[in-house]
């Protein structure tokens, strides 16, 4: 008969390797509780749950993903304003044209 923990002994998650999870590096943030965490820790130091803050994209793509993901409408983006701007130009320049022409 296999007992539970025998069962536990087999590939771990986030890149840490096989084995025991009691001899594996933890990941020691603080809890709620305020003792550390003893969840195995990643490449990083810390656990998928304490994993820290991201460091954001590196890649051109990267950086071009999240600026398309983050906007909504464009409304303010550079072009539009530059757009709305050159339109009130012509606006002006018209009503100007036709108050000589009345």
């Amino acid at each position: 008969m296999t007992e539970p923990r025998d069962r536990r002994r087999g590939w771990l998650k986030n890149d840490n390797p096989p084995g025991d999870l009691s001899t594996v590096p933890q990941c020691g943030a603080r809890n709620k509780r305020g003792t550390p965490c003893r969840c195995p820790a990643m490449k990083n130091g810390r656990c998928r749950l304490h994993g820290g803050r991201s460091t954001g994209p590196r890649t051109a793509a990267g950086i071009e993903a999240i600026r398309r993901s983050r906007t909504t409408h464009g409304r303010f983006s550079a072009q539009a304003i530059a757009e709305r701007q050159h339109d009130r130009l012509l606006l002006r320049q018209l009503r100007d044209l036709l108050r000589q022409f009345d």
